[in-house]
């Protein structure tokens, strides 16, 4: 509905009002009408907060990106995948033709590292409670750990709410976010900051610097004269930063093309005569193309960035890399196109250059879910799986390799040497492996002395109707004995 009044309205404001530019609208949906219109008045529009990649000014020239789309945060996630060496992940996105333009892009980036985007789940909108519960169980039925998702705030706040509620916001889950929801993260509910503990999110990164410090001092003083009974001044987000820079990039084109857009007070001239009652056709702007021009060429040092259109699109910018601990956003590292991760911000200089590297020592420690400082292997079996079962003997004898005792709650205890290097093996793999020992009873004072015997017992598990029993023979096997 909202949508549809954007469209309305802009078209009203083509066909009857003597427009220069348009500044907006904030939804991609809303920017691909408005994009379609500004080519064909020639009017101008830029945009800075619609970063689907569907818009493109190679397609529609009028319009003009002044922010950073999504698909540039493709490589930053791929990044992390890399250092933490997770080999799968599932992308979660909201079922929008905009959400779900960018699962392309991180998919190339992510399989240019060598891991693989095993699923994709969408989740629409509207989507209720329940329905977003469900989905969220069969992610936990899946053998992966390792989720990246792509929503609107508004969405992805429910989502980690049932997340949260289901308790899969624990050990050897990673939960990644993208730049849209970590940008808001300051201004949103404590409670959707509370259902995230643990959570990895990307942000274009806005440096501090003196000219954002008084700016930022100039709007709280603002803000208080106009609002003095406000306890609390709300934080100003990169969206609010970047549309004050596009606001001054077109108040600078303005002025160098001043000659030119004095004309506007000529009349404008219709594409072609047509009939009156031709509501959808908006008129030609005869300063347009001067305007564009001057817009193009526009370049300053901004609030977020140094502010340089290439190809009506701003330069890919470097990318915070964020973890969400108590009620704070945690500063974990950055992401550069020339250096990839690194702790703090470097610049290539002549003396001292830095390839483009990707790994856990290029940040900072992270508090995953469940309060743990270990990665999350990214790799689990699944909840509806089976366990390894591992079969170990009870025997009188030799015990150093394999030792089998129960206490007098009848919980039983294995240990050894051979136990020891099997759960070091374990630990060493990049996934998990749920397992348990099963203890085979060595009746009649036989011992299992050779291979065929250990296959034997396996077939014999089967057989009995007991459950299947994977067996290492190293496990148990004394070799010194023949």
């Amino acid at each position: 509905m909202l949508t549809t009044f954007w469209n309305a309205t802009a078209l009203d404001l083509l066909k009857n009002v003597e427009v220069a530019a348009i500044l907006g609208p904030q939804l991609s949906a809303e920017a691909e009408f408005l994009a379609e219109l500004g080519n064909k008045s020639q009017v101008p529009i830029l945009s800075f907060s619609a970063t689907s990649p569907f818009l493109s000014s190679t397609r529609t020239p009028y319009f003009v990106r002044a922010t950073i789309k999504d698909s540039a945060q493709a490589k930053p996630i791929a990044a992390l995948l890399r250092a933490y060496g997770w080999r799968q992940a599932v992308a979660i996105s909201e079922n929008t033709k905009y959400c779900i333009g960018f699962i392309p892009y991180l998919i190339d980036a992510v399989e240019e590292i060598g891991s693989h985007i095993r699923h994709k789940i969408v989740i629409a909108s509207s989507a209720s409670e329940e329905f977003i519960g469900e989905e969220i169980l069969k992610l936990v039925s899946m053998k992966n750990r390792v989720f990246i998702i792509h929503m609107s705030s508004v969405l992805a706040s429910r989502f980690f709410w049932q997340v949260q509620q289901l308790g899969c916001m624990s050990e050897e889950y990673a939960w990644i976010i993208t730049d849209g929801f970590t940008s808001l993260l300051d201004s949103m509910d404590p409670s959707v900051i509370a259902s995230m503990q643990g959570v990895l999110g990307v942000k274009a990164y806005v440096e501090e610097s003196k000219q954002l410090a008084k700016f930022t001092t100039r709007w709280k003083h603002r803000y208080r004269a106009e609002y003095p009974n406000e306890i609390q001044i709300p934080h100003l987000n990169v969206f609010g930063l970047r549309a004050y820079d596009t606001t001054w990039a077109l108040a600078l084109a303005m002025e160098k093309s001043v000659t030119k857009v004095v004309s506007l007070r000529q009349p404008i001239t219709p594409i072609v005569a047509r009939n009156p009652l031709d509501f959808y056709t908006p008129q030609i702007s005869p300063v347009g193309r001067f305007l564009l021009k001057a817009i193009l060429n526009t370049q300053f040092e901004g609030l977020t960035s140094n502010i340089q259109f290439i190809d009506g699109e701003l330069e890919v910018s470097n990318f915070q890399i964020i973890n969400i601990v108590g009620q704070s956003i945690r500063e974990i590292g950055f992401w550069t196109p020339e250096f990839g991760l690194s702790q703090v911000i470097k610049q290539e200089t002549q003396e001292k250059k830095k390839v483009y590297m990707t790994r856990v020592t290029d940040l900072k420690m992270v508090i995953w879910p469940g309060e743990s400082v270990r990665v999350p292997r990214g790799w689990m079996f699944p909840t509806n799986g089976g366990k390894l079962k591992i079969a170990v003997p009870v025997k009188i004898g030799f015990q150093e390799f394999v030792k089998v005792e129960r206490d007098l709650n009848n919980q039983l205890t294995v240990t050894g040497f051979s136990v020891v290097i099997f759960k070091a093996v374990l630990d060493a793999l990049p996934y998990d492996v749920p397992y348990e020992f099963v203890p085979v009873e060595i009746s009649h004072g036989r011992r299992i002395g050779t291979y065929n015997d250990l296959v034997y017992q396996v077939y014999l598990g089967v057989r009995t109707d007991l459950s299947p029993i994977v067996t290492n023979w190293l496990l148990y096997r004394n070799p010194l004995e023949v």
